[in-house]
């Protein structure tokens, strides 16, 4: 007995030592008690993050078999078409994890597919953070380290599947070659300083497994916890309008133990689906690629999908030169592989300081929007999404007309056009898409819901029975909230640009319908 009244004691001190040493109580505390709202789309975070874990075990396993040396050995293992064929050390470890090391291929494919969903989780993430507006202040910050860490996934993704050294991921590393060979003035030194020497030497492959594994790893490590962890927990959470809902109150469920035991179920859930897809699923099977080989290419190569716009980019570029002073600058090369990437990562990171100059709303907002209540937001949004598919598609133009038995020409003439007019066209349609369901909303707030019963009156006229709307329906239409944009002083002289810019975004913001006309 006297053993059980020491060891609450005990353990109390042991608790009490530690805070006085690291401190954090007081944050343990607080975040227990943290309210988490309970909305589907905050979990494409959760997703993001848990196929991060899922892709540093299974990079831990293979970094104990894989051997980053591009020093020709001939192949002897199991896989009886390759036997005999000089190949690099890389090539042949990865055949080995493949064929030899038991598991070794189910933790590849796990690996490869947790790279996909990650990706695919950070930018349906990213999505939904710019069409509800959660870039805004206080979280310009966070949002900057999200596109950071998009950028850093896309190439790590890239110096991955460079590794195994095959015909396919050495198809990539050629292009690499000639992207960093355009660039105008240091592009033939960075070329001999990345490859030492001629092309492909003989380092490529242990420096990128070094970047790989090491460098942007550990960045990754340390920038992803201030994103979803300390950023989140310091601020307030975002949530969606509804009823209760307001800048200062957050309606959820505590931490400890609801969302713990939520999160837990969801991680199972994000694993689970990663290894069906490893198990059943077939992808990157390097052994029928064959070893890399300069003056060799595989018909019909396609990247993984997230590198698909950038080789989009650059077939659907005409084949423009400038030459000036002797020397040549390769648009076709320069425009596709860095000016398209630059404009597309510097649009995201700069949009949040560009829409509080459009709109002067210097706010604080914890309560998201709508998308259909920001029409000129989502339109934006909706152009930059058709952008990117666009040039997603004509990566695989060769495929599409080989499929469909369509020169080829036409395909790239199509995607040219496309990329141009898509955009603007999926901008005007995503507006009045807005608008539509603005109206909609204004309908359903004023006459309630449809219920299919048609009643008939003394005079012999004919009406349907309408049921009004609930609070927590009518919440997001009728309840007032933070603008998402202001009027801009006269007296601020902010240019015309500005004022029209300004006025366009103003014009058709969600408006909350009247209490006289609610029904």
């Amino acid at each position: 007995m006297s053993g059980d009244r020491e060891r609450p004691s005990a353990l109390g001190a042991t608790g009490r030592a530690l805070d006085d040493r690291f401190g954090g109580a007081a944050f343990l505390r607080k975040a227990i008690r943290k309210a988490f709202p309970d909305h589907w789309s905050f979990l494409l975070g959760e997703i993001a993050m848990y196929s991060f874990a899922i892709i540093l075990l299974t990079g831990v396993f293979l970094t104990l078999f894989f051997r980053p040396s591009m020093h020709e050995v001939v192949y002897n293992g199991s896989y009886r078409p390759l036997r005999g064929v000089r190949m690099s050390e890389a090539y042949a470890s990865t055949l080995n994890i493949s064929f030899e090391v038991r598991g070794g291929l189910l933790v590849r494919q796990l690996h490869h597919w947790a790279t996909i969903i990650f990706m695919a989780a950070i930018v349906v993430h990213l999505l939904r953070n710019f069409f509800t507006g959660a870039f805004r202040r206080p979280r310009e910050l966070n949002w900057l380290i999200g596109v950071t860490l998009f950028l850093l996934v896309m190439l790590n993704g890239l110096f991955g599947y460079s590794l195994p050294d095959d015909l396919l991921s050495g198809t990539g590393i050629r292009i690499l070659e000639g992207v960093i060979a355009s660039i105008p003035l240091v592009g033939s030194y960075l070329l001999m300083f990345l490859f030492d020497g001629e092309f492909p030497g003989e380092m490529i492959v242990p420096r990128l497994y070094v970047v790989h594994i090491l460098l942007i790893p550990g960045i990754l490590l340390a920038l992803i916890p201030l994103h979803a962890v300390v950023l989140t927990w310091r601020q307030t959470h975002t949530q969606f309008p509804g009823k209760g809902g307001s800048n200062r109150t957050v309606r959820g469920y505590p931490f400890f133990p609801v969302f713990v035991a939520k999160t837990t179920a969801f991680f199972l859930w994000v694993f689970g689906v990663t290894a069906l897809l490893a198990t059943f699923f077939q992808i990157n099977p390097i052994w029928l690629f064959g070893p890399y080989d300069p003056g060799a290419i595989s018909s019909g190569s396609q990247p993984d999908w997230y590198m698909g716009w950038l080789e989009g980019a650059l077939r659907m570029m005409p084949a423009w030169e400038i030459t000036t002073w002797g020397r040549t600058l390769p648009m076709s090369v320069l425009v596709p592989a860095l000016g398209v990437p630059g404009l597309l990562f510097t649009g995201l990171a700069a949009y949040p300081f560009l829409e509080r100059w459009v709109t002067g709303d210097h706010g604080v907002h914890h309560l998201l929007d709508r998308p259909r209540d920001v029409p000129a937001r989502t339109g934006v949004g909706a152009g930059g999404v058709v952008f990117y598919g666009v040039l997603w598609a004509a990566g695989g133009n060769d495929v599409i007309a080989d499929r469909f038995s369509i020169p080829l020409f036409w395909t790239t003439w199509f995607f040219r056009g496309a990329v141009l007019l898509g955009p603007v066209l999926a901008y005007v349609i995503a507006y009045r898409v807005c608008l539509g369901l603005q109206r909609r909303d204004l309908a359903l707030a004023a006459h309630g819901l449809e219920t299919g019963v048609i009643r008939r009156s003394p005079s012999g006229g004919y009406s349907e029975v309408e049921r009004p709307l609930d609070g927590e329906r009518l919440a997001p239409i009728a309840d007032d909230r933070p603008p998402a944009a202001l009027a801009i002083a006269d007296d601020v002289r902010p240019g015309r640009l500005r004022r029209t810019l300004n006025r366009h975004f103003r014009r058709d913001l969600r408006v909350p319908p009247s209490r006289d006309s609610l029904h």
